[in-house]
């Protein structure tokens, strides 16, 4: 299996949970502005949108999108999903709002077309990052156990602690947590962020 990735991307939230789930796999650096990977291989020939995430399975499938890979790795791994009836459908609407209302926003707040553009971005991304903060029922998104969404989470708040967002309660806290993890700290090396 090999997962198709650039440092500090919205694909460290893959490497993450494939660490937490346990998985073994490859990890292949991509140069985004060229398409890329750190062989020189034409990175369009195995995800032809041009960007990351890409998972290569081992029979060849490829999956891309964060919430297509991050529920697979769920399915691999339960312990990384929310259980009870509604708990598919629940990790499906938390991936669903972090990819809408967090990550496209915020790559108009890295990449504004204007000042007054990037103002208006933060400002609804503080509205979003309140929306979480205020019904985070426990140390992660679903409760006592982190799941994939909270990979996904946890790299949406390093792009706005780089971004200096603020960041209301109790998300530094939620931050520092998701950090120390010890799948978070190695891909955090694999990708040199460490």
């Amino acid at each position: 299996m090999k997962l198709y990735l650039a440092p500090g991307a919205c694909s460290l939230a893959d490497h993450i949970a494939l660490h937490e789930a346990g998985l073994e796999f490859e990890r292949i650096k991509v140069d985004i502005p060229t398409r890329r990977t750190e062989s020189g291989d034409d990175f369009t020939k195995v995800n032809p949108k041009g960007y990351v995430p890409a998972l290569v399975l081992g029979d060849g499938t490829v999956l891309t999108e964060n919430a297509a890979i991050l529920t697979w790795v769920a399915e691999r791994a339960p312990r990384l999903a929310p259980g009870g009836e509604l708990g598919r459908v629940r990790l499906a609407e938390m991936l669903s709002f972090i990819g809408a209302e967090l990550h496209k926003l915020l790559i108009r707040s890295i990449f504004p077309t204007s000042d007054q553009e990037k103002q208006v971005v933060d400002e609804v991304a503080a509205q979003r990052f309140a929306y979480i903060a205020e019904r985070l029922p426990g140390d992660y998104l679903f409760g006592r156990e982190m799941s994939v969404a909270d990979a996904y989470l946890y790299v949406m708040l390093r792009w706005a602690k780089a971004l200096k967002l603020p960041l209301p309660d109790p998300l530094p806290a939620y931050f520092d947590r998701m950090e120390a993890r010890p799948a978070v700290q190695l891909a955090l090396r694999h990708e040199g962020l460490i």
